[in-house]
């Protein structure tokens, strides 16, 4: 089980950015998918995330600013992220677990498997 991803970069506040999360081993119609960041000195945080049913649910701090959508015959999840702030800089990761039709959770220790990590900065 692979997942990649990738849509990182350096960006100015206010901008957008669109992450990739491609899934290879495993078939993501039967899984839930999370976002999550980690910036420097601080604790991985939740983002968002996707239900197998494809039922989304945002960490507050990302709230209308932030979009998580899939493409199951790409076997791909995008999260679509604008309006952004320089403190959402940090290495952002997917993750995967198989998991129910409208259930997603934001906590990292349900996931099973877990993607290399991709860097936005964005720049005030």
């Amino acid at each position: 089980v692979q997942l990649q991803a990738s849509g990182g970069g350096l960006v100015q506040a206010g901008g957008s950015l669109r992450l990739s999360c491609a899934a290879s081993g495993l078939t993501l119609d039967n899984y839930a998918i999370g976002w999550f960041r980690q910036a420097p000195g601080k604790e991985r945080e939740g983002v968002s995330c996707s239900s197998k049913g494809g039922t989304t649910y945002y960490g507050d701090s990302v709230k209308g600013r932030f979009t998580v959508s899939r493409d199951n015959t790409k076997n791909t999840v995008y999260l679509q992220m604008n309006s952004l702030k320089p403190e959402d800089t940090a290495v952002y990761f997917c993750a995967a677990v198989i998991g129910g039709n409208y259930y997603c959770g934001l906590d990292d220790p349900e996931y099973d498997y877990w993607g290399q990590g991709t860097l936005v900065t964005v720049s005030s």
